[in-house]
């Protein structure tokens, strides 16, 4: 799914927004552009809020930041992005004005969704799936199952997808080996979540429960015919055993926008740089007192385990420690660890898991 350019990129962001704290760059902006949704969902309580937009002019003024450049991922979503009052119109100034833009949905407004896909051209579709036709009604409130296949038989063609499976209280394994097997038939991508609390979506119930002796040999052995999920799975269960400890350098590279305007540190914290109806992105996000924020939480936060946010610093260390000993790269990244043994290298550690 990421090329070699992409990882290159991405590091050179990295280098950049370490060293010129004040003239950070995005390498990815989630824009949380409306509350409105129709799913019903026990792990997502957004659509219990009150009503709330992004215009296009504010999305605009967003997109004008200096710290969004050509190369910044945009993801638009909700709630559900495709009901936002302005879908077409910010679709269509994102065709012309920043193609370099990817669609989030739920798909049970199936026809909105093909409409969108086939009017416009976002460079990649998400689409959430989080296990077969009864656990979909029971976690997401709504028999949306068929809508789902509807929309990837009719877009896959048209447009990268990306299936959304999260792991969650209310799915299982056996879910998650379900939509694998949903993708492997489509011939499309997988990215594999893990429920946890996020203040924005009012999420309430506890993390998920790892502590069983089993939690590794659960996982489908299909996950290793996917991209990108199995480390983040089975690392889920040394950091919620507390064994594993990394970084959050994601903070720097990675932010989203809320539809009240609010730009919080991360997804997890309910820590707020500033708001865009305030301040210009650009100063929010490279304000000296954000620096601080940023500097003080990358050193010290180790409370999630979100994919948005892991999964870059997963990438970035174990990239690093390819070309680098783990001893020298913790001279200038700090220290941290993939387990209860400290000097166990991420290469160690799987093979250990996967053994």
């Amino acid at each position: 799914m990421y090329s070699i350019y992409d990882y290159l990129h991405n590091g050179i962001v990295f280098i950049n927004n370490v060293v010129r704290k004040q003239h950070k760059e995005l390498s990815s902006l989630m824009i949380y552009s409306t509350t409105i949704c129709q799913s019903r969902c026990q792990h997502c309580s957004i659509w219990k809020k009150p009503i709330e937009n992004l215009s296009l002019n504010d999305i605009i003024n967003i997109m004008n930041s200096k710290c969004v450049t050509k190369r910044t991922v945009v993801g638009l979503e909700g709630g559900e992005f495709i009901l936002h009052p302005e879908a077409d119109k910010i679709l269509s100034w994102f065709d012309t004005h920043h193609p370099n833009y990817t669609l989030l949905s739920n798909c049970l407004a199936a026809n909105k969704v093909i409409t969108a896909v086939n009017n416009h051209h976002p460079k990649h579709l998400y689409i959430s799936l989080d296990g077969n036709r009864e656990t979909y009604k029971h976690m997401r409130g709504r028999d949306g199952y068929d809508k789902v296949i509807e929309v990837i038989e009719a877009c896959k063609d048209i447009v990268p997808i990306s299936l959304m499976f999260c792991l969650s209280p209310w799915n299982s394994f056996k879910d998650m080996e379900h939509v694998i097997n949903i993708a492997r038939k489509y011939d499309i991508d997988v990215r594999i979540g893990i429920y946890n609390t996020i203040s924005f979506f009012d999420t309430t119930k506890g993390l998920m429960e790892s502590k069983d002796k089993n939690f590794i040999s659960q996982i489908p052995a299909s996950i290793h015919q996917t991209e990108e999920n199995f480390d983040f799975v089975a690392l889920y269960d040394e950091w919620k055993n507390n064994k594993l400890k990394l970084r959050c350098h994601s903070i720097f590279s990675e932010l989203v926008i809320h539809s009240n305007g609010n730009v919080p540190l991360c997804q997890n914290l309910d820590v707020i740089l500033g708001n865009i109806h305030e301040n210009t992105l650009d100063e929010i996000f490279n304000s000296r007192e954000t620096c601080k924020i940023q500097c003080k939480h990358s050193k010290e936060c180790n409370q999630c385990w979100i994919n948005y946010h892991r999964k870059y610093d997963i990438i970035l260390l174990r990239n690093l420690e390819r070309f680098l000993p783990k001893r020298l790269i913790e001279l200038f990244y700090g220290k941290y660890h993939w387990t209860d043994n400290k000097h166990t290298t991420y290469k160690e550690h799987l093979k250990k898991i996967i053994s």
